[in-house]
């Protein structure tokens, strides 16, 4: 079996604890159309998917045409509020001292919301240049596909099963599981929901971590695994 030689983050809900912040904002803006959700219930929902899909599955459950630049407008918002209140999801920044693999980050964000989150948290530096927007490399498709993961393997010339990735969406879980890279299923982040972990484990992480902190050791133990 190949070794792991490559270890790829997804940000928001993962790094940093952004998630809820994005689906405050997003549900206050979706009541301006009479659209009605409870953030954690957006959150459960949604977490993982760009907000033009969102507001493309939205439009086709409800009928609701939005209005030009709804888009943009609410991307602002979600910025003004990840820019004053996103916090760094606890020991994001001490594992990355705990393991000897190559590191990156494959995000449906954009690289300069990226870059202001990781900024704030003082995490930018600890991966730029490997920070990956999915609508921003390759294909520029966002997750569920796989594209932006089998892009990274790419870049760093590694197989996707040489990969392990931690993911705390459904949708991030299955663009993972789907480029063939191992995944660990996280459910720290303030937005997690119960049966979380059941639902990233169906969409095919092998393991589900509830604190960050043990990532490494979870990386051991698949690298042990794949020695063994």
């Amino acid at each position: 079996m190949p070794a792991l030689s490559l270890v790829i983050f997804d940000c928001d809900g993962v790094l940093v604890d952004s998630e809820i912040v994005a689906a405050r904002v997003e549900v206050e803006m979706l009541k301006e159309v009479g659209i009605e959700f409870e953030a954690h219930e957006f959150s459960t929902r949604f977490a993982g998917l760009t907000w033009p899909r969102i507001m493309e599955l939205l439009t086709e459950e409800t009928g609701v045409r939005f209005r030009e630049g709804f888009a943009k407008d609410t991307d602002k918002a979600i910025d003004e509020a990840l820019a004053s209140s996103v916090e760094m999801i606890a020991s994001a920044a001490d594992i990355l001292e705990r393991f000897d693999q190559p590191r990156c980050i494959c995000s449906n964000s954009t690289t300069e919301r990226l870059k202001m989150e990781l900024q704030r948290v003082e995490l930018w530096d600890r991966f730029r240049p490997y920070v990956f927007s999915a609508l921003e490399v390759g294909t520029r498709k966002g997750k569920p596909a796989p594209d932006v993961y089998l892009y990274a393997c790419k870049e760093f010339g590694v197989a996707p099963r040489e990969a392990i990735v931690i993911e705390d969406s459904v949708h991030g879980v299955t663009a993972a599981a789907a480029a063939g890279c191992r995944v660990v299923g996280f459910t720290g982040a303030s937005h997690t929901y119960a049966g979380h972990a059941e639902a990233l484990t169906d969409a095919g992480a092998e393991t589900v971590i509830s604190r960050l902190a043990d990532f490494p050791a979870v990386i051991e133990a698949f690298a042990e695994w794949e020695r063994a």
